[in-house]
């Protein structure tokens, strides 16, 4: 019977480059279907960030913006927000993260009609910005960011 790395090593190799790729989805992007409009989706997160002390610095229509240009856009929704509590350990962490921060959720309507929720995934963040020692930090971020986009899709 002969040796079992010559066979093993193809699916190590594998796994090398397709672990990173499932852990941050779509280059650190995290996206979940809604079960609203884009609307109701972003009328559902704003009062959620802010009750849980968020500070929305913004909150950005860029159909909006389109049709001011005499251009039409999909709904698609940007809010900006943060916690300068959470946004300052992360900074202090690696100080670079702060051209990530504020926090962003983008609501928007697909090609097909799905309406969609998309954020910056905190691993993938603290991975570009070359963070290891920031643990408790990333996973208050990401429990956070999961809570928010559950509550506004009604996942």
């Amino acid at each position: 019977m002969g040796h079992p790395l010559p066979v093993l090593f193809p699916l190590l190799l594998l796994l090398l480059f397709l672990v990173p790729a499932l852990a941050f989805g779509s280059h650190g992007m995290i996206t979940i279907e809604s079960r609203h409009s884009v609307q109701i989706t972003a009328d559902r997160l704003e009062p959620r960030l802010e009750e849980k002390g968020m500070t929305v610095f913004s909150r950005i229509d860029h159909a909006v913006g389109a049709a001011g240009i005499g251009e039409t856009l999909r709904p698609t929704i940007l809010f900006i927000f943060g916690n300068p509590k959470v946004g300052t350990a992360l900074m202090k962490c690696g100080q670079t993260a702060g051209i990530d921060l504020p926090l962003k959720i983008l609501i928007w309507d697909d090609d097909s009609g799905l309406v969609k929720l998309s954020y910056n995934d905190p691993r993938y963040i603290a991975d570009r910005h070359d963070i290891s020692d920031c643990g408790q930090v990333l996973e208050k971020m990401t429990g956070a960011l999961k809570a928010f986009a559950e509550k506004a899709t009604g996942k």
